[in-house]
């Protein structure tokens, strides 16, 4: 009987992905737990393993197809066994190769035509950043080299593909069954762009949206549709935090590897103000309001294929050094690629962090099926009133914004604004223990 392949749930708020390319073929032999496709969703890349040994019987989908979650990807029958050969033989031997091969393209080295074993998605990065496969060490089945091997031994993450001047067109839609999984909101249906009558001039350049951007674009499109947005801003005063931060900088990064920067601060101050505030830590499930027992805090990050949002687990019991490795840690996967479907899942707020270019303040967009995102704004020296000896002066503060998106289905203003109100008054007392 077969077994079908179904796309697995790959974080929370993600409801399709797009197949990036198959790692094997129909009628290939496959092992346990071998990746055979690699899924690309706005969160993240995987790659799917197989959830059985046998032949892959039929592949159901077609590269660039978009499918939802639980979808049956491909089938593959358990009872085809291989004509193995003999165990004796040694590996260096030349012989016939046995029928259950590894599921990987040989790449031939163009000088000495020597067969390195590689999955697709490890050849493409070699050929695209010129490394020769025979300096890769593999650690895939049987010494393969797979794309995590190219990237470490390229040191950093691979560079993007420059963008194709191309006509768009729409991946087709997989006519795969509706998953089984619990029932959760739907995405949108995806609909063609509106032009708006606009016609192409000389000079123009189109640049087709990559199956991820396509997916964000949808997903930021439900959740403006999905909860009605409403902001606030708070202005923080971190004159305190930079004193604190530059008395003990030095010793933090020697006593604990990383170095301390603002976000810990602010993400430490959301966390206490989210045990104060439990509606902000919630989601809506039909027509309940579900308060979070446990705070899961998302850190947006940008990375070069788009914004992804690691969660750091029980936030809420870290010191404020737990807190500055656990958004290095987290950081660093996300550039390095190492994110996995994990790292992504179960957030219950999240805290924006645009960088140094940040502007002096900007709304968010919730990430779903969340009520609330903290965008953190500029950090700067500005004039500001304060009260001296019983008179008022004009001095020079470091100050912040703070933008509060949230959603009022689930939170009215004064509670929305009394969190905030608090993350201000937690980061303005700098009362913080390392």
């Amino acid at each position: 009987m077969s077994i079908d392949v179904e796309l697995p749930s790959l974080g929370e708020s993600v409801f399709e992905g797009t197949i990036a390319r198959w790692l094997v073929s129909e009628g290939e032999v496959v092992e346990v737990d071998q990746p055979i496709v690699e899924v690309t969703t706005d969160k993240v890349d995987a790659e799917i393993p197989a959830p059985s040994a046998g032949m892959i019987e039929q592949i159901l989908v077609a590269e660039g197809d978009v499918v939802e979650i639980g979808a049956v990807l491909a089938r593959i029958d358990p009872d085809a066994k291989p004509n193995a050969a003999p165990s004796a033989e040694p590996a260096n031997v030349p012989g016939p190769e046995p029928v259950a091969k590894i599921a990987a393209d040989p790449v031939v080295s163009p000088d000495t035509g020597t067969s390195v074993p590689a999955t697709p998605v490890a050849r493409r990065m070699a050929d695209e950043a010129s490394i020769d496969l025979r300096d890769v060490s593999g650690t895939g089945s049987a010494g393969r080299v797979t794309k995590d091997d190219v990237i470490r031994h390229q040191g950093v993450a691979s560079p993007p593909a420059p963008p194709v001047e191309a006509p768009v067109t729409q991946p087709q839609r997989s006519m795969a069954p509706p998953p089984s999984a619990p029932p959760q909101p739907a995405p949108p249906a995806r609909r063609p762009a509106p032009s708006f009558g606009y016609e192409l001039q000389e000079g123009d350049r189109v640049i087709p949206m990559s199956p991820m951007r396509k997916i964000i674009s949808d997903h930021m499109v439900y959740s403006k549709r999905t909860s009605p947005h409403v902001g606030t801003v708070a202005e923080a005063d971190l004159s305190k935090i930079v004193r604190l931060r530059n008395q003990h900088k030095k010793v933090f990064q020697e006593n604990y590897g990383v170095a301390l920067t603002f976000l810990p601060f602010i993400v430490h101050a959301t966390v206490r103000a989210l045990r104060e505030f439990p509606a902000l830590n919630a989601s809506i499930v039909e027509d309940s309001i579900i308060e979070k027992k446990h705070i899961h805090l998302g850190v947006a990050t940008e990375t070069e294929k788009g914004l992804v949002v690691p969660v750091i687990r029980d936030a809420d019991r870290l010191s404020l050094a737990g807190m500055a490795m656990a958004i290095d840690e987290l950081a660093s996967k996300a550039r390095n690629k190492k994110l996995s479907a994990d790292d992504l899942k179960g957030g219950t707020f999240t805290v924006s962090n645009p960088g140094r270019r940040g502007n002096l303040y900007g709304f968010a967009i919730i990430n779903q099926p969340q009520v609330g995102i903290l965008r953190m704004g500029e950090i700067a020296k500005r004039p500001v009133v304060r009260s001296l000896e019983g008179e008022d002066a004009i001095v020079i503060r470091t100050m912040m914004y703070l933008a509060l998106s949230y959603d009022h289905r689930a939170v009215d203003g004064a509670p929305a604004n009394g969190f905030l109100y608090r993350i201000r008054e937690l980061l303005e007392a700098a009362e913080f223990e390392f």
